[in-house]
């Protein structure tokens, strides 16, 4: 009987210190909200330089550019140039069509946790952010504080020491410095490790990465660099058309 009371308060108070967490980072991404909120972003476009990297993460494999349409919340248009050949990818909500240098439009789901929508958590609440990190594998119940370049850093999904869970590193003032998720891969799963910096000042309180750099496995596969930044300026519809590109 005595063992069982035991086993009872540990899970209790298991429970009681995850329930805490949880509060603690719906908390801490109400404060950042709160300190964005004033800014109406309605749309950003972004001309960028691309670095893609071998599977060792040194060698220079390709080079090019990408200019990044996002009206938001939902639809995205992403041009690049790589090496000479042009793809051109359309998201509208959970939905995706790519064409292709040749000239083939493929379409698939919505990949999870976009980039831009990292780094940009507007338009929604804490619930329905905290949802969609969940939905990539984010404990909210995990938390701990560290100190990143100087600055207090929330880390919502990993406890201290835990270097190989989903996890969102968010600054009070400057929101997201990086995400971490478990990807899909041919040999099971991979650890992808998105890092933003440079940010600076884009509308208001709201501030955006200029470098962004994305590891998977540990090892560096992708470079952007941002050349230039515009908001609010009503890219046409047009631009979102899936029937555009060829799409059937």
């Amino acid at each position: 009987m005595r063992t069982r009371w035991i086993a009872a308060l540990v899970l209790l108070a298991t429970l009681g210190a995850a329930a805490a967490h949880a509060a603690e980072a719906r908390a801490v991404l109400e404060r950042y909200l709160t300190r964005v909120a004033g800014a109406t972003l309605r749309d950003l476009t972004l001309e960028q330089d691309l670095t893609l990297y071998n599977l060792d993460g040194r060698a220079v494999f390709a080079s090019g550019m990408q200019r990044v349409v996002v009206k938001f919340p939902d639809r995205q248009r992403v041009e690049q140039v790589i090496e000479g050949r042009t793809d051109v990818r359309l998201t509208v909500g959970d939905k995706t069509w790519r064409r292709a240098a040749d000239g083939r439009v493929t379409t698939f789901a919505s990949p999870r946790g976009q980039s831009v929508a990292l780094a940009l958590p507007l338009a929604r609440g804490a619930d329905e952010i905290l949802a969609e990190w969940r939905a990539l594998g984010v404990r909210d119940d995990r938390v701990h504080v560290t100190r990143v370049g100087g600055r207090t850093v929330t880390v919502i999904g990993a406890q201290r020491g835990e270097r190989d869970r989903p996890a969102a590193w968010l600054d009070p003032d400057l929101g997201v410095l990086r995400f971490v998720a478990r990807e899909p891969a041919e040999s099971g799963t991979v650890l992808t490790d998105i890092v933003f910096g440079d940010h600076r000042a884009l509308l208001g309180a709201l501030q955006f990465p200029w470098r962004q750099e994305i590891f998977r496995s540990g090892k560096l596969v992708l470079r952007s660099l941002v050349r230039s930044a515009a908001v609010n300026t009503s890219p046409p519809d047009a631009l979102f058309d899936p029937a555009a590109l060829g799409a059937r």
